[in-house]
């Protein structure tokens, strides 16, 4: 839904940054006093208020509605993964991404259960991205082509986007980029991704490290650049579909610690650019708590996952629903003749 065949530079994507609307101030003042009429202790519903007012203000309706939720899983593969910083190997992306065409893995569950459109979006995964320990993960043109990959992702009339990624090696990805926005060592961000041992931690923080160094200049530049050095196609496909779901006035779940991190490179341009994301869920990953303090979100959840996928960006889906259908469907206390706090 987003015309992006003209966006070609880094400076073309700031500028388009520049043009992005902000929420629907009338429609969140709106649903706030229909809050305050519902049969219940102002606050009583907690979060699930704060959500039906954040969905008001970006769908631009004083009763936001889910019935066409839309989830978007990236997939691509990262050239660190050959320095062995993952247990599995970057076969298992591919192999990976058929298990979610015939529907047998735990997204494919979650988003039945959400009633959730589900798309798997592959980024050439026989050609990984040049190993950043070394070398700029990827060159300009091919960043700027996958961002718009994601752009064109986001399709018109969807409620909620929910976003997620499977990559080989990309928590690697994500201590990187992490590192590199917010400063301290490798080790405050580096957590055991798939599982892996004591060697192949210190192996990661290792090899963060050195990208540090290697792309310092780059990344004094510009936090795209950050992204475009140590990130993946899938991260930056991801960072467009944030930009693209913001134009379209989507609201957005962000998954686990890497979904977050692509995102987060947004928020070091202008903390403004994820007022319409909430973070699902909390990873196990070490990192993750220390990310959303820095980008100011709370989870939704946290039910010690770390699987990726989108997982736990479907399963928050379910609590928008709630959030909503309490909103919809609770009478107001002149309704159900209750008195009122102030009767």
């Amino acid at each position: 839904m987003v015309d992006v065949a003209s966006i070609s530079t880094l400076n073309e994507v700031h500028v388009l940054l520049k043009e992005l609307p902000g929420p629907d101030r009338a429609a969140a003042a709106k649903a706030e006093e229909r809050q305050s009429q519902l049969t219940k202790p102002l606050g009583a519903l907690g979060r699930l208020e704060e959500l039906a007012i954040w969905l008001a203000s970006w769908q631009g309706k004083a009763k936001p509605q889910i019935e066409r939720p839309f989830t978007a899983v990236f997939a691509g593969n990262h050239g660190i993964a050959a320095k062995g910083v993952s247990a599995y190997p970057t076969e298992v992306t591919k192999q990976m991404v058929a298990n979610f065409i015939h529907g047998g893995a735990a997204v494919n569950q979650l988003c039945g259960l959400a009633d959730s459109d589900l798309r798997v979006y592959e980024l050439s995964l026989d050609e990984p991205t040049a190993d950043f320990s070394e070398a700029p993960a990827m060159p300009e043109d091919d960043f700027i082509r996958a961002m718009a990959y994601g752009m064109m992702a986001v399709e018109e009339g969807i409620d909620v986007l929910a976003l997620g990624e499977m990559g080989i090696g990309n928590t690697t990805s994500a201590a990187a980029i992490c590192t590199a926005l917010y400063g301290g060592d490798a080790g405050d961000w580096v957590g055991r991704g798939t599982g892996v041992d004591d060697a192949t931690l210190k192996l990661k923080r290792d090899l963060v490290n050195q990208a540090m160094e290697l792309h310092k200049a780059d990344f004094a530049k510009d936090p795209l650049q950050i992204l475009r050095c140590v990130g993946g196609l899938e991260l930056a496909a991801i960072a467009g579909a944030v930009v693209a779901a913001r134009l379209a006035r989507t609201p957005v779940l962000l998954d686990g610690y890497t979904c977050t991190a692509a995102a987060a490179v947004l928020h070091a341009i202008d903390p403004r650019l994820l007022d319409h994301c909430v973070v699902a869920h909390q990873s196990v990953e070490p990192g993750h708590v220390a990310l959303m303090e820095k980008i100011g979100k709370q989870p939704l959840v946290n039910f010690n996952m770390r699987l990726g996928e989108g997982s736990g960006a479907v399963l928050a889906i379910l609590l928008l629903k709630a959030a909503c259908a309490c909103h919809n469907g609770m009478a107001t206390f002149a309704e159900a003749g209750v008195s009122g706090p102030a009767d």
